[in-house]
């Protein structure tokens, strides 16, 4: 069994797969709009024709681990709770520039990167395109 993440956008999923991948490295494996698909516009179960740019699936990969993406049209999407996008990073170093990059233009930083009684490093915010992340830096 393999659980991945599976984020939904409002439009700025290629925006946000970019943003990601610049600060995360990795590489993006898929970016499939919806003109691509079978599901464009006209098509039923389709999108209206201002969405066909829009992002239908993305994957994200990272260091062997996959987040996957796409954009929810209008009433297709509710607003999420209760989660987090949770990284594990070796190294102090590494996890303060994660969280200062991911956090570029934060929506909200929960808990600014410090250390914890757990952690050398660790910090929450809500990123610019309204995903909540918690950087967990671990020892060298």
């Amino acid at each position: 069994m393999k659980v991945e993440t599976y984020l939904l956008f409002d439009g700025r999923c290629r925006e946000a797969f970019e943003f990601y991948q610049s600060v995360l490295g990795g590489t993006i494996e898929t970016m499939m709009s919806y003109a691509d698909s079978p599901v464009a516009a006209g098509m039923p179960g389709g999108v209206a024709p201002e969405w066909n740019d829009t992002i239908l699936h993305a994957t994200l990969v990272v260091d062997g681990q996959a987040i996957m993406a796409s954009d929810a049209p209008p009433g297709r999407q509710e607003k999420a709770g209760g989660f987090s996008v949770s990284i594990s990073i070796k190294g102090e170093a590494e996890a303060e520039r994660i969280f200062a990059g991911l956090s570029e233009d934060a929506q909200r930083i929960t808990m600014p990167l410090g250390e914890t009684f757990w952690a050398k490093r660790f910090g929450m915010f809500t990123d610019k395109f309204g995903i909540p992340w918690m950087v967990n830096g671990e020892g060298a």
